[in-house]
């Protein structure tokens, strides 16, 4: 039976593979641990075996996306929803592996997400991701993949969507921020995973590590939880497990930090993607 923690629980970055890795059992472990919903970004596009050429070659790595959300979405007290986009380590890819110039790599990730909004437009999405590598890379290759992400922007705003942001470790972001609100896009609308407890300008999507989660309780400001479970199972150990949110929200719990719950878990969710995780829970 499903442990109750009495709230909703979310996991707002994490990824599935049914086929390669735990897939549903990994939403399984999830549930039993009290967790409710679940935000389902895409694997990079290389790890599913798509080496594109064209926007449209992305659409099997979002069909996948969108049939694992299904299937979790059967399993779940509450449901999941698909959070889809390019992965931004994929210049590197184009350009050092594949012989691409930098700005036909843009072009190729613009179209990219271009095909990923075509979801959102028909409500099978629920946000965009976008990004810009988190390693050192040359001038050219970071100007394109600041256009890439700048295109992101562009298209949360066209599609009144929230985006979410794989960047470079940074707890002030607020350049970022500046693009969005350029592009008609609220700051607190973009979204940077993998977020440390403090961040200026966007909405932080905190590692679910006590040191982070008891920062971002303490600032009292919007934030979510997430593990960015890889479900690879070449790299068993990688990032944090399905279990971990629950845990963390339980602890949360225990130590009086109800309001820090509700904040992640149902404020800041209704805020940054327009849902409603208590009215979505089935009890």
């Amino acid at each position: 039976m499903d442990e109750d923690l009495g709230t909703p629980v979310v996991d707002n970055h994490l990824h599935l593979d049914p086929e390669h890795g735990r897939g549903l059992e990994a939403v399984r472990e999830f549930a039993r641990s009290g967790g409710t919903h679940l935000l389902v970004v895409n694997k990079p596009s290389w790890l599913l075996g798509v080496e594109p050429d064209a926007g449209e070659d992305f659409r099997p790595v979002f069909e996948t996306t969108l049939d694992a959300v299904a299937s979790a979405s059967e399993i779940l007290d509450g449901r999941a929803w698909p959070v889809l986009g390019v992965h931004p380590g994929l210049v590197s890819k184009l350009v050092e592996d594949r012989g691409f110039a930098p700005a036909e790599a843009r072009d190729l990730m613009r179209a990219g997400l271009e095909c990923a909004a075509e979801y959102v437009a028909d409500g099978s999405a629920l946000a965009l991701k976008t990004g810009r590598p988190h390693y050192d890379t040359t001038e050219a290759v970071w100007e394109a993949s600041n256009a890439v992400l700048r295109r992101g922007l562009e298209l949360g705003a066209a599609n009144d969507c929230a985006v979410q942001l794989h960047t470079e470790a940074s707890e002030d972001l607020t350049e970022i921020a500046a693009w969005a609100e350029e592009a008609g896009l609220a700051p607190e609308r973009v979204v940077k995973h993998y977020a440390a407890g403090r961040l200026a300008g966007p909405t932080p999507s905190v590692m679910s590590e006590k040191d982070r989660l008891e920062r971002a309780a303490d600032r009292g400001e919007p934030f979510l939880m997430e593990t960015d479970f890889v479900d690879d199972p070449d790299r068993p150990g990688a990032v944090l497990g399905p279990k971990t949110v629950p845990r963390r929200v339980r602890w949360l719990l225990d130590a009086g930090e109800g309001e820090a719950v509700r904040n992640a878990h149902v404020e800041t969710p209704r805020r940054v993607y327009g849902v409603d995780t208590e009215a979505t829970l089935d009890r």
